[in-house]
């Protein structure tokens, strides 16, 4: 059986022995986790940070939950998915959650075991649901065949070379730390301080030189990202 992917969470809560149980458990499955204890703060880092998922309480000090989650689908580049946590059982509460943009949610007390399977349910979904294509300007990505195009011209992008591409894209217009793109290529397993830096010139070589302008832009001191002009 294959080990479940680990996840990058936001955790939103204002309870601190709750958040506890939670990373603890989670964190021992192998997923990461950013904390806050309140609705601005984690509205915050949900807009600055790339996450697969943002745990969320509703009632949370400053801003409550169902605003927190209205700001956060009017502002947010992406959809996130968000998991609410709430002692309120009513279907009144619930509606107002999905009304807002909530994805699912779990009512406490619950089993962590349930969160997590929750968790990882919700963010396959979200994988599934996404377009199998992406088009930005100039450049096409086919994440079934797992090919790119520049020009109507197919690319001959390597393993790496296509993986960061995806990911620039996916995450376009935001720029992408180097720091999240090494999380993303190679997860917790070590890799030589150069190795991005080597993929990056590789995919450059591709993806830029033979054509009239770059689109691959490095951010100095930050990251990378695509510059794609209006059409």
């Amino acid at each position: 059986m294959n080990k479940p992917a680990a996840l990058q969470v936001l955790l939103i809560e204002d309870e601190l022995s709750i958040a506890k149980n939670i990373a603890g458990y989670m964190e021992q499955k192998g997923h990461i986790f950013d904390f806050a204890t309140n609705g601005k703060h984690g509205l915050a880092l949900a807009l600055q940070q790339y996450y697969d998922l943002i745990i969320l309480d509703l009632n949370l000090p400053g801003m409550d939950g169902l605003q927190l989650c209205t700001q956060l689908r009017q502002q947010a580049e992406r959809h996130i998915p968000l998991l609410m946590l709430t002692a309120r059982d009513s279907i009144e509460d619930k509606v107002s959650g999905f009304q807002v943009g909530t994805d699912d949610y779990l009512t406490k007390p619950f089993s962590l075991q349930e969160l997590e399977v929750r968790c990882l349910a919700l963010s396959r979904r979200h994988l599934l649901q996404q377009q199998h294509s992406i088009t930005l300007g100039p450049l096409e990505l086919d994440k079934q065949r797992r090919i790119a195009k520049r020009d109507g011209q197919q690319l001959a992008l390597n393993a790496m070379g296509y993986k960061i591409l995806l990911l620039l894209a996916e995450a376009y217009p935001q720029v992408v730390s180097r720091s999240e793109l090494s999380r993303q290529l190679w997860r917790d397993e070590p890799t030589e301080s150069d190795a991005l830096r080597s993929h990056i010139y590789q995919l450059r070589t591709v993806l830029d030189k033979p054509f009239a302008y770059p689109l691959l832009k490095t951010v100095f001191g930050v990251g990378f990202t695509l510059e794609i002009a209006a059409t």
